[in-house]
């Protein structure tokens, strides 16, 4: 069933980047509402207000009833601008909306359950895809989908054509792979640490003996000992908008 969030905008007089940032230094967010024909209106909210609006809600998937000099519009947000650095939003797109029109937007997927293979089988659960986009009455907008995957086992997978969305149209292909469990990673084994090299042993000196002389000549009771090479082991590890007015 589909969310609603009321939230009071006032008009703004003037457009632009210069006029936006005035209004947000007067503590409110640019904003406008477009649709249908209607030529776009630039909108102030007021940011704190916008904030408790937005919290606990997917802004994408939720209805937004917008009253402007006491007049209400149905409307979905098209577009949040957030700052780069903080989490302040600096400008907002609001598309309006009439009941009996079906409107098409992404709606959020979200897996319930641990799966079977992750549980006992110390895989791990990939999601492919996160929302997927639908058309629909705005009466039956979803605020997300739900998908259980309890019973996924390592190797298998789901797909679009498990979601079950009622008075819906799915938009994307069925094939599609939502989610996936796939076999533990390899982790890294670390380097035996070097050997230390054998110490070298000093050759001794090997004189030619006289002729006159019995028995074989001194060889040198030891050969220098080679370094011994460091082993290294290595495992490759398997890897896995906006407009303002």
């Amino acid at each position: 069933m589909a969310q609603f969030v009321s939230i009071t905008a006032t008009p703004r007089a003037a457009s632009g980047k210069g006029a936006a940032r005035q209004t947000r230094f007067a503590g409110k967010v640019p904003a406008v509402i477009y649709g249908h024909g209607r030529a776009t209106q630039p909108l102030s909210l007021d940011a704190k207000a916008l904030e408790m609006a937005l919290s606990g809600v997917e802004p994408a998937s939720t209805l937004f009833e917008v009253t402007v000099d006491g007049k209400k519009t149905r409307a979905l947000i098209r577009e949040i601008q957030r700052h780069p650095v903080r989490p302040d939003v600096i400008h907002v797109d609001f598309y309006e909306i009439h009941a009996d029109e079906k409107v098409k937007l992404k709606v959020p997927v979200h897996l319930v359950g641990t799966p079977e293979g992750v549980r006992n089988g110390g895989g791990v659960l990939d999601q492919v895809m996160r929302e997927v986009e639908i058309e629909v009455l705005p009466e039956h907008i979803p605020e997300r989908v739900e998908l259980d995957v309890s019973a996924l086992l390592i190797g298998h997978s789901v797909h679009v054509s498990n979601l079950s969305i009622p008075n819906a149209t799915i938009l994307v292909a069925a094939e599609l792979t939502l989610a996936t469990v796939v076999p533990p990673r390899a982790e890294e084994e670390l380097a035996p640490a070097p050997e230390a090299a054998a110490e070298v042993a000093e050759p001794e000196l090997i004189r030619k003996p006289r002729e006159d002389e019995e028995g074989e000549a001194v060889e040198g009771e030891g050969e220098a000992a080679k370094p011994a090479k460091a082993e290294k082991t290595e495992k490759v590890e398997k890897p896995k908008g906006g407009k303002e007015s």
